[in-house]
């Protein structure tokens, strides 16, 4: 054979023999045997959840929320919900139509954030469930003007010494009330505030309010309340409120227990005067009887001595009665007849015996007695007539025993003594 060919042949058996060496190594090699991690979606969730969903006054919603998983054995169920909201507890659609009844019933509000609650639930595993909750806002583009009102009719009477309480009510519409204020014509403050929806308007009338001048006796007061909107937009409630004059009882009662408390220290200075008078009456008339008995004495006397046979007895029998003559003008002159004294402790009894009557005539019946005014407006006559009437007696005594006075007063010994007998 030819050198070039073995050389041919030579060089193609060693190029052969490399590929053969590099296809076996290439075939030799060791193959991976971990698989490649496959990742599964396994915790439950909701993907098509809007978590704000507003919605207006007069559509329908429709919608089907979707889990990540087979919807087989899965249930579905609301909380929170506002009124007319359902789910379908097997498919979890959820539909609302929003009726207009429910705004004006008030079951809705506008533009208020309700926050539902959704929950999906495996019926063969407790533990594969799923949470979440979404915000639901109806809006309206119809304006409902929100109105104010009160709890009482729009004009009424009352009168002075009345408490006045009744509440201000709000009928909300597209948008709510959120301010209220009140005027008046005339300077009065509500004891409680006045600001928003259901505060009450309280307003003790005072006694005096209703003034002479005032026409009818009686005054007219204007409120008007004025809520307001977030807007500025706002609504009125007039209240017209007639008060009449009446009387002050709590006043006049406390004036009448200080008449009674006066009229009764006053009849016991009269009965301390009485007492005084009295026993100056019979001091007086004591001494009197004394020079009586004495006078009477001597004539008695003067009469037996003019009996006897001795002639000196005679002419003392003579002398004794002018003696007793002789005692009359001293009897006069140093106990003088007390007639001022009687006719004064008769004036004094008299006055506290009027006194006495006029306080059980002019009880009151009860602490709203009508006839209160006239009551106490005889008590302050009577008490000023017998004022003047006994402006002269004497001043009465210090340190006085109401009980003392009543006894003396009162005794048997003195009623006899000023008792009016008949002829």
């Amino acid at each position: 054979m030819p050198h070039h060919k073995k050389y041919f042949v030579l060089k193609f058996c060693i190029t052969f023999l490399c590929l053969s060496l590099l296809s076996y190594a290439a075939s030799s090699q060791v193959t991976d045997t971990v698989p490649t991690p496959i990742h599964y979606d396994t915790a439950l969730r909701i993907k098509n959840l809007d978590p704000y969903i507003t919605l207006h006054s007069d559509s329908v919603l429709n919608f089907q929320p979707e889990i990540n998983k087979p919807a087989n054995h899965y249930y579905w169920f609301l909380k929170n919900q506002p009124v007319g909201l359902k789910i379908d507890k097997q498919t979890g659609l959820i539909r609302f139509k929003a009726d207009k009844s429910y705004f004006l019933s008030g079951k809705l509000k506008y533009d208020y954030e309700y926050k539902v609650l959704i929950s999906v639930q495996n019926l063969d595993n407790p533990a594969d469930h799923f949470d979440t909750s979404f915000i639901l806002l109806f809006f309206n583009t119809e304006i409902i003007p929100s109105r104010l009102k009160a709890t009482v009719a729009k004009v009424f009477t009352a009168e002075e010494g009345d408490t006045i309480r009744f509440a201000i009510l709000c009928e909300n519409g597209s948008f709510p009330i959120e301010q209220i204020q009140y005027f008046s014509n005339y300077a009065l403050v509500s004891a409680t505030p006045v600001t928003k929806c259901g505060d009450e308007f309280t307003w003790f009338i005072p006694y005096g309010f209703v003034k002479p001048e005032d026409r009818d006796k009686s005054r007219k007061i204007n409120l008007t309340f004025i809520g307001n909107t977030r807007f500025q937009s706002s609504d009125t409630t007039d209240i017209s409120i007639l008060v009449k004059q009446s009387i002050n009882f709590p006043m006049l009662v406390t004036e009448h227990i200080e008449l009674q408390t006066e009229i009764q220290k006053y009849i016991n200075d009269l009965k301390s005067s009485f007492r005084q008078v009295d026993k100056k009456i019979r001091k007086t008339k004591r001494s009197r009887t004394t020079f009586d008995l004495a006078s009477a004495s001597t004539a008695l006397g003067g009469t037996i001595f003019s009996s006897l046979p001795n002639s000196s007895d005679k002419a003392t029998g003579k002398i004794l009665p002018s003696v007793g003559v002789a005692l009359v003008p001293v009897k006069e002159a140093v106990a003088p007849n007390a007639s001022y004294e009687q006719n004064t402790a008769t004036l004094i009894r008299s006055a506290i015996k009027r006194l006495d009557y006029q306080l059980i005539e002019n009880r009151l019946i009860s602490d709203k007695d009508p006839d209160i005014v006239t009551k106490n407006k005889r008590l302050k006559d009577e008490l000023n007539q017998a004022k003047i009437q006994l402006i002269d007696i004497p001043m009465p005594e210090e340190n006085l025993n109401s009980e003392e006075l009543d006894e003396y007063f009162n005794s048997p010994r003195v009623k006899k003594r000023y008792k009016i007998h008949k002829k």
